[in-house]
């Protein structure tokens, strides 16, 4: 287990240990961590049960592209005992992937473990930074149970960021649920929201429309994807599931239109195995990790996106 992303078989046979960052198209590694959690744990399973799920599938995307040429670095697992000790690990492979240009994607862990990437990202970029926050959750408390590093303080701890200048550089999309001390710190200010009902109200092409046209304003993009954002009926196996939600084919199109942005690293985080259904969520996350490879693809060959 311990050295299961140095199997070239898992990512549908792209992943090759032997690269180095700089050769590699795309880099993945996981973030075992999940005492960020309020309720319910088990996110810390995710990234090697994702592996485990990734032999079987074979290098394509749902738009019958082929991705087998792609070079996929896997670099394991980022551990730790609190979000500071992992920040720390992640520092040096943060900053060699913004030096290259290289799309990184984490798979946690909860959504605490969002706050470390970030934080080693803002020390490594020059320029604006613009987060888009797919969620139920606004993940705006200051701290949870005495906790400021909690799954519930990811974008709190976002906003105090050097590169990310005010609330209005995260776009929530997806969301359905707010804590009381979310709902009192948002009453006097500006935030770009796009609620899961709303969402549904207005479509998908509208709903690109207007997050593309505030996060081009920003030099890169950080995408991070709590899993809850999706309704449980697409995603039952994460701790704090809210009915409501968006589904599959919302977020992939989705996806598409927001890497017509300068993305430059993303995540996948709540995915909990042991909550998880006949896997579903587990395979839910599988499909958004290659889909997006798929349009870094496309966007390396200057193909239509």
């Amino acid at each position: 287990m311990e050295n299961l992303h140095k199997d070239r078989n898992i990512w549908a046979r792209l992943n090759n240990p032997d690269l180095t960052i700089e050769e590699a198209d795309a880099v993945i590694f996981g973030i075992p961590y999940d005492k960020g959690v309020s309720f319910r744990s088990g996110a810390s399973l995710a990234p090697n049960e994702l592996r485990k799920i990734t032999y079987t599938i074979d290098p394509t995307t749902e738009r019958f592209e082929s991705i087998r040429d792609m070079k996929i670095l896997d670099l394991g697992n980022f551990d730790g005992n609190d979000i500071p000790e992992i920040s720390g690990k992640l520092e040096a492979t943060i900053k060699k992937c913004i030096e290259n240009k290289k799309l990184f994607t984490m798979i946690g862990g909860d959504h605490s473990t969002t706050i470390p990437v970030l934080q080693c990202i803002d020390k490594y970029i020059d320029g604006s930074l613009g987060i888009i926050h797919f969620d139920s959750h606004f993940d705006l408390c200051d701290e949870m149970d005495g906790d400021i590093y909690s799954h519930g303080c990811t974008q709190r701890r976002a906003i105090e960021l050097k590169h990310v200048k005010d609330l209005e550089s995260i776009y929530f999309v997806g969301l359905r649920s707010i804590e009381s001390q979310e709902y009192e710190f948002i009453q006097d200010k500006k935030l770009n929201i796009l609620s899961a009902r709303e969402v549904r109200e207005i479509g998908v092409e509208e709903t690109c429309k207007r997050i593309l046209a505030r996060m081009k304003e920003f030099d890169k993009i950080y995408i991070t994807i709590d899993i809850d954002g999706l309704d449980p009926a697409y995603a039952p196996g994460t701790g704090t599931p809210q009915f409501g939600g968006m589904n599959a084919r919302e977020l992939l199109d989705m996806l598409y239109e927001f890497f017509k942005l300068n993305v430059i690293g993303m995540d996948i985080v709540e995915v909990a195995p042991p909550l998880d259904s006949s896997s579903i969520t587990l395979f839910a996350a599988r499909k958004i990790v290659t889909e997006c490879w798929g349009h870094l693809r496309r966007k390396s060959c200057n193909l239509r996106i």
